[in-house]
């Protein structure tokens, strides 16, 4: 939606002539000033028109000059900036005033232009540097999980193995909270290049053994020979929030989770199919909001941040990759990620 929507784009005539209103007020008390002054005098007549017409007639050419010129600079203004997708760069674009307060004005915008820069880059900075302390904390924390692992691993037990599965919620919190802090600067971070889309699904599938054979979730994987252009750990995890949540919101009995492949021309769809309690109709359309959780993540004991799926389609639309979603209630959820087949295509 344009940000000057419904906003003028020119000068409106009534408002320059209200303006100016005062200066037309003091020209006719002069001129009929004038005009009485002159009776005591013997001028005559045509003279005492004359100089009552032609320093209104002067001022009224000026008057319209002035409009015209100033109107056409900030309709100019409007037009530049309604163009513009950065609408803080219009002071690189508009032209140079010919009247003072035109000059006065670019003037103002360009210290307001230094002003919010100094700003901004102050904020990014610091965004900078807590982005950094979050991956360097994030980095730090993996290495007591991997030792408390090992510890389970060489002392297992009923306590042991249920500490182990939280754990694992604990890693993928963390693996999510990583992805989250770059999600912003995916750019600098990934490498796009021809994949095995059955490595990356087996990849996904593995980090997520242990849990979907606690929950005794049969995965059903076929027609995934083919290769398609993406970042291989950006999309491992794409697809393993998409795993986590068919686990997440499966069934009681007969789980099952469906990954398999289409191959459409210039792309690949990729789809991931459950059979688990499903999504309101009404709320299909939100899914991908940042922090929303729906009816499922209230009712359904699991507690959900409403993130999984927000950064999934960040993550997608920054790899230049297509995801959609289809679900029906206590049916299941379809999943679709759609793979360019060549550098050069666009989803």
């Amino acid at each position: 939606m344009c940000l000057l929507e419904g906003m003028k784009t020119e000068m409106k005539f009534t408002s320059y002539f209200k303006d100016k209103l005062l200066y037309i007020i003091f020209l006719l008390f002069g001129i009929v000033t004038s005009e009485i002054l002159l009776l005591a005098e013997e001028i005559s007549l045509y003279i005492r028109i004359y100089i009552a017409i032609v320093p209104l007639l002067l001022f009224f050419i000026a008057f319209f000059i002035e409009y015209y010129k100033k109107n056409s600079y900030y309709k100019n203004l409007y037009e530049k900036l309604s163009e513009l997708e950065e609408k803080y760069l219009i002071i690189e674009v508009i032209k140079n005033a010919s009247f003072s307060e035109g000059i006065i004005l670019k003037d103002i915008m360009q210290d307001l232009e230094k002003s919010m820069l100094e700003n901004v880059n102050k904020y990014k900075y610091t965004l900078e540097d807590y982005k950094e302390y979050i991956e360097l904390w994030i980095h730090e924390i993996k290495m007591p999980i991997a030792t408390s692992k090992m510890i389970i691993e060489n002392n297992k037990t009923e306590v042991t193995s249920s500490i182990n599965e939280e754990l694992d919620k604990i890693e993928n919190y963390i693996e999510q909270a990583l992805f989250y802090a770059r999600s912003n600067t995916v750019e600098k971070d990934y490498y796009v290049k021809k994949v095995d889309l059955k490595e990356i699904v087996n990849n996904a599938i593995l980090k997520n053994k242990r849990n979907l054979i606690q929950n005794k979730i049969n995965v059903k994987t076929y027609h995934l020979d083919e290769e398609v252009f993406t970042d291989s750990k950006w999309c491992i995890f794409i697809i393993n929030q998409i795993i986590q949540n068919s686990i997440k919101y499966s069934k009681k009995e007969n789980k099952e989770i469906e990954i398999y492949s289409v191959d459409k021309n210039e792309k690949v769809v990729l789809y991931i199919k459950d059979n688990g309690i499903g999504i309101k109709k009404g709320e299909i359309t939100k899914v991908f909001e940042k922090g929303f959780t729906g009816e499922n993540g209230r009712i359904s004991g699991q507690k959900s941040t409403g993130i999984g799926l927000y950064l999934c389609k960040k993550l997608c639309n920054k790899l230049g990759i297509g995801i959609e979603l289809n679900s029906e209630k206590d049916i299941g959820t379809e999943v679709r990620i759609i793979f360019p087949k060549n550098s050069f295509t666009n989803i």
